[in-house]
C-alpha cells in the first residue's frame, strides 16, 4: 500500500481508544455529578461533554458534511450561552458514540492523500465566522477537533478528578 492511499484509521490510531475511556468515564455519571463545575470559573461537567459533542458536530457535520442527522441532531450551540447543559447521562453518551461514528467512518473512507482537500466555509455561518475561519483543509480540521478532544478531556479529567470520581485516566 502507497503511503498516499494509508487510511487515517492508522493515522489517528488511538483517538478510538480516547474516545472508549471517555464513554467509560461519562456513563456513570448522575444528574448532580454532570451539574458539577470542572472548577469555579468553568462549565459544568456535562455542559464540557455537550461542548466536545458540537465542536465534532460542527467541523464534521457542518464544515465536511460527514455524518448523519441523528449525529448532528446533538449539536445544542445554544447551551453554550447559558453554560447549562439540558440533557442526561444517557443522552451525552448517545451523541458521544454517534459522533464517534460519525469521525470513525469518515477515518476509515479518507486516506492520506485526501487531507489536503479544502473546505470553504459553510454558508450557515455568519460572514463574521466566514472571515475568522476563512478555507479550511481536512487535515486542518481533523487536528482541530482531535486537538479539541483532547484539550476539553484534559479538562475533564482534572475536574473530574477533583471530585474523586473515575476520569479518563481511570479511577
Amino acid at each position: 500500500m502507497s503511503e498516499s492511499a494509508l487510511p487515517l484509521t492508522a493515522v489517528f490510531q488511538g483517538w478510538d481508544r480516547f474516545q472508549r475511556d471517555l464513554l467509560r468515564a461519562v456513563a456513570p455519571l448522575s444528574s448532580e455529578q454532570l451539574a458539577l463545575p470542572v472548577a469555579s470559573t468553568h462549565w459544568p461537567i456535562g455542559m464540557l461533554v455537550q461542548h466536545i459533542l458540537n465542536d465534532r458536530i460542527w467541523w464534521f457535520n457542518l464544515w465536511m458534511g460527514e455524518g448523519s442527522p441523528e449525529a448532528a441532531s446533538f449539536m445544542h450551540w445554544e447551551e453554550e450561552e447559558t453554560g447549562q447543559v439540558a440533557h442526561s447521562t444517557a443522552e451525552l453518551v448517545a451523541g458521544l458514540e454517534a459522533t464517534w461514528g460519525m469521525i470513525e467512518n469518515a477515518l476509515a473512507r479518507w486516506t492520506v492523500a485526501d487531507l489536503g482537500h479544502v473546505f470553504a466555509p459553510p454558508a450557515a455561518l455568519t460572514e463574521r465566522e466566514r472571515q475568522i475561519f476563512g478555507p479550511s483543509t481536512r487535515q486542518e480540521i481533523i487536528w482541530h477537533v482531535l486537538r479539541h478532544d483532547m484539550h476539553h478531556g484534559g479538562e475533564l479529567a482534572v475536574g473530574m478528578g477533583g471530585y474523586h470520581l473515575p476520569t479518563i485516566w481511570g479511577s
